[in-house]
């Protein structure tokens, strides 16, 4: 009777688990704000609404097309680590963001940047660029992905 307990309390947290990561994915296009929100320490967002702040200076591609193929972004320095990313071109196209370093300098910013960088690849596919809205909690990671996005998206300007 035990070992059933303990498999279904295990099964129903790993149900949850896998529930809460499929919401995560299918979050649309989150609200932005004027970035009225100022950025403390830890790199959170206060001030602002619970939605995220505009991403401010990122460039987008350009008018310049972009050749096929995986170019490797310049690593972007934060305050909780470096994070770089390598972006696959296909037809023009940017088809895949890749994560290569995300922040790992303790453990809350890595439980932010692996919560903030699946949501900031479906932006940008969606946006074909880097001018998405900044993910509200994870500023310094949003920055830095897309920084190091933008220096990818520079190599591969045909």
């Amino acid at each position: 009777m035990r070992a059933r307990a303990i498999f279904l309390s295990t099964a129903g947290s790993i149900a949850v688990l896998f529930l809460g990561i499929e919401i995560g994915n299918a979050v649309a296009a989150p609200p932005t704000t004027s970035g009225t929100g100022s950025t403390n320490s830890s790199g959170s967002t206060s001030g602002g609404s619970s939605g995220s702040a505009s991403s401010g200076g990122t460039s987008s591609t350009g008018s310049g097309a972009l050749k096929d193929g995986s170019y490797s972004g310049d690593e972007a320095q934060t305050p909780f680590g470096p994070v770089q990313v390598k972006v696959t071109v296909s037809g023009g196209k940017i088809t895949n963001v890749a994560p290569l370093e995300l922040t790992t300098y303790g453990g809350r910013s890595v439980q932010i940047s692996n919560y903030a960088a699946p949501i900031i690849r479906s932006e940008v596919l969606k946006a074909q660029s880097v001018n998405v809205s900044n993910i509200s909690g994870a500023t310094y990671t949003t920055e830095a992905y897309l920084s190091s996005m933008q220096s990818a998206l520079d190599k591969a300007k045909a």
